[in-house]
């Protein structure tokens, strides 16, 4: 079989074996912890209830931030999904792949959504967000975001954040071979120095920190409730808010318009409305997805595009929507004439040419084992064994933007992401595929290849292998046209400056924020996780500090 020789199975399939990545079952207790007493479903909230602060969005940033906040403040936490705890594909690392799979519209904790693109993609509707359906990987943000965000960011707050989350739900990950090999090779590839175990933005190889723990129990964000002050605190699930409530507010004066609340509905249709007090705010932290979506249905938005929608205006903000974010991944996946030890994402490469290496291993189901490849068979299933080896870009420069294809907050909103729209994501796309083949190329990955007559040594692909002639700009560009998927770090669609101000607070509106990635220019660092948990507690600290003033 020739070198760039790969298996032509169905695009279903390919997409499976390419873009989720599957590791180690687990018998872990998944038992609901005792402090989430103060959760409740939203048939059981009153018509009416009045709090300090509304969080739209128990997520990656939203339970921090309520946590936090109830330190000082009645919160109330409006999540859209369920309870994660009790549910195994969630909760152990071994249903990675099917949650991401899983085709309930309503009550799935991944809610599919394919951008306009093409490229299939996923967002939480749970509680703990999107920390409760990813990979797992954890590395705080690189020290250019910090200066380059538009935030007034205090750093010893900053590393303060990190040590609170870091202290409930990080781990140190133990790799097995084939996330050795590839730490080896990104050195041997020139990717050094080597950093060891850090949880820091160093550029080099080394492994990075995972919510995964020992037995493979997930942990997420929804964990750092277990800060809250319970007495202080109300989160209530399969609550779909519909829209911010607008008026004047006295607590305002210099807004024509403040948020005042929120209606939402439960699972039986019913309407609900949480109302802030005096000095209240409501703070949304849906994702880059949700957050601009919610102000659009709210009225805030291009008066124009609203106008066209039916949607009354309440202010006018043109950026709404626009540059919206998502970091391109690019790779290729092998089988390999070995047993395969399971693994998710945990040692990376970061280049200095704008890109980053990362790598996973699984086993996927496999019906005919037709292939001279290592196949094992745990009981009656048959599996086959998959490496990946990918790469992203720092950034992205490219951006796209989001609209409505409902007025139903239900259904996801209309999304194009423009990859490789901007030259410069292209070139850092051919750069980071080329450091791909240099890592190929090692000592470290010889035992991944098979042996045939005369000594040769080739890989066996599964989808696409890298272009031959991998000097070809040309065809090196068109790899990563072709090639594309996505590595779930999407962001942008209320950019700081644009929609929101360095405070986070709504240009234009009293009493409204946005606390999440959907104010992000740049995917912070390796992986947005960190920054997220890290940027809820931070700004519930700084919530805090400016209302007992």
């Amino acid at each position: 079989m020739a070198e760039n020789s790969y298996f032509r199975w169905p695009p279903c399939l390919m997409l499976l074996i390419i873009s989720v990545l599957v590791s180690l079952p687990t018998s872990h207790s998944q038992e609901s912890p005792t402090y989430l007493g103060f959760v409740s479903n939203a048939t059981e909230f009153p018509a009416e209830d009045y709090y300090d602060y509304i969080i739209v969005g128990g997520g990656t940033a939203g339970c921090p931030l309520a946590a936090t906040l109830s330190e000082k403040f009645r919160v109330l936490v409006l999540e859209r999904g369920g309870i994660p705890y009790g549910k195994p594909n969630l909760m152990t690392q071994d249903g990675f792949l099917t949650t991401l799979i899983e085709a309930d519209a309503h009550e799935s904790p991944a809610q599919l959504f394919t951008s306009e693109d093409g490229v299939p993609n996923a967002r939480g509707r749970v509680l703990g967000g999107s920390s409760a359906i990813n990979a797992g990987f954890y590395s705080r943000a690189d020290q250019d975001f910090y200066t380059r965000s538009g935030i007034n960011w205090d750093l010893r707050v900053v590393n303060q954040s990190y040590d609170w989350v870091e202290k409930a739900i990080v781990f140190r990950p133990e790799l097995k071979n084939w996330q050795s090999a590839v730490r080896d090779g990104l050195l041997e590839a020139g990717i050094d120095p080597y950093n060891g175990f850090s949880l820091d933005h160093v550029r080099g190889t080394k492994i990075g920190g995972s919510t995964f723990d020992s037995s493979g129990r997930r942990h997420s964000a929804a964990d750092l409730l277990s800060y809250a002050n319970p007495s202080n605190i109300k989160v209530v699930v399969h609550a779909s808010v519909e829209r911010v409530l607008l008026a004047s507010s006295s607590a305002y004066p210099d807004a024509k318009k403040s948020a005042i609340g929120v209606v939402f509905r439960d699972q039986t249709g019913q309407y609900h409305h949480a109302m802030v007090r005096d000095r209240g705010e409501v703070l949304l932290c849906a994702g880059a997805l949700g957050s601009p979506q919610l102000l659009l249905l709210s009225g805030i938005g291009p008066r124009p595009y609203l106008a066209s929608w039916g949607i009354p205006v309440a202010h006018h903000s043109p950026y709404v929507g626009q540059f919206l974010y998502d970091n391109p991944r690019n790779g290729i996946s092998i089988v390999p004439p070995v047993p395969l030890d399971h693994s998710l994402i945990q040692v990376v490469g970061i280049t200095s040419s704008g890109t980053y290496l990362e790598a996973a291993s699984n086993s996927v189901p496999f019906a005919s084992p037709a292939w001279p490849i290592f196949i094992h068979s745990p009981g009656s299933a048959i599996y086959l064994n998959v490496a990946t080896l990918m790469e992203k870009i720092v950034g992205p420069l490219s951006s796209g933007s989001l609209r409505l294809a409902s007025t139903d907050v239900r259904a996801n909103p209309i999304v194009r992401f423009n990859y490789f729209s901007n030259p410069g994501d292209l070139e850092r796309c051919v750069n980071g595929t080329r450091k791909i083949a240099d890592v190929l190329k090692t000592r470290a990955m010889k035992d991944f290849r098979f042996h045939h007559l005369f000594g040769a040594r080739e890989f066996r692909y599964v989808g696409p292998a890298l272009p031959i002639d991998q000097s070809n700009d040309a065809q090196m560009r068109e790899f990563c046209r072709r090639t594309v998927s996505t590595i779930w770090h999407y962001h942008g669609g209320c950019l700081v400056g644009k929609v929101v101000d360095h405070n986070l607070k709504v240009m234009g509106i009293g009493g409204l924020r946005v606390v999440d990635g959907s104010m992000f220019t740049v995917s912070p660092g390796t992986n947005p996780q960190a920054t997220l948990l890290m940027l809820g507690r931070f700004f519930g600290l700084k919530l805090i500090r400016e209302r007992m003033r």
